[in-house]
């Protein structure tokens, strides 16, 4: 996405929950270009301070987790600055809602990648509806090579919840559904409660020593449910919330 990116002379500003906003700090460091990140406040403090230590100016926006229209909170404000005359100029975003890009990172990278080290046994796929890059890209590779796998959707039980990075699908109008999901590789797609989303990081942080967010948590919930009553091989995307 970056690459695509005219950047002379301009800051990189993306609104996120935090993860997209570590990575393009990192990449944009590299790169010798500023960025900036629009947060919602209630964000982990822990990611407003990786933000930070990388460099990244960060604007907080007073906003729920998951707004519901894209001119709200965090993507409202990008929006406004990347379309105000006063600002335009000094702005470029890579738009990670709406950027196809998104969708093609995962599907030449991350699918090909889950495939291989499967050795292509794999059944399901377990990942969250957030920008809706992940779960379509790697859908699409992963039908392409086997039309029998099976794509499953994590969201929120409600829209006002403590998940970051994740985004509840159900109910949505079409106009406010990140425009790069593509439906059609979506098998279920399964609710869960901010209760057993923590409940199961917490369990495996201190069981098996593996520190994760509560978005990993939700997805591991729905995947260990449905291996109670499906046998096969099944991958679980953890979105980069390790602590």
């Amino acid at each position: 996405m970056l690459r695509a990116l005219e950047t002379k002379d301009r800051t990189i500003i993306e609104p996120s929950s935090g993860n997209t906003g570590i990575a393009l700090a990192c990449v944009a460091n590299a790169l010798g270009i500023p960025v900036e990140i629009t947060v919602p406040e209630k964000i982990p403090e822990e990611k407003k301070v990786m933000l930070r230590f990388l460099g990244a100016e960060v604007r907080e926006a007073g906003d729920a987790l998951c707004p519901l229209f894209p001119t709200e909170g965090a993507r409202g404000l990008v929006s406004a600055l990347i379309k105000s005359p006063a600002t335009r100029d000094r702005y470029v975003s890579p738009n990670q809602y709406e950027n196809e890009l998104n969708v093609q990172a995962h599907y030449q990278t991350t699918g090909p990648e889950i495939w291989q080290q499967t050795r292509g046994k794999i059944d399901y796929f377990f990942a969250s509806f957030g920008t809706c890059g992940t779960i379509t890209g790697v859908g699409r590779y992963l039908k392409e090579q086997n039309p029998k796998i099976r794509i499953i959707g994590v969201e929120p039980s409600f829209t006002d919840h403590k998940l970051p990075g994740m985004k509840r699908i159900t109910g949505l109008q079409e106009e406010f559904i990140p425009k790069i999901l593509d439906c059609s590789v979506i098998d279920d797609s399964v609710e869960v409660t901010d209760e057993n989303a923590y409940r199961t990081a917490m369990e495996l942080a201190r069981k098996d020593g593996i520190p994760v967010g509560p978005t990993t948590g939700a997805i591991l919930y729905v995947a260990l449910h449905y291996a109670k009553f499906n046998r096969g091989l099944a991958v679980v995307i953890s979105p980069a919330d390790l602590y």
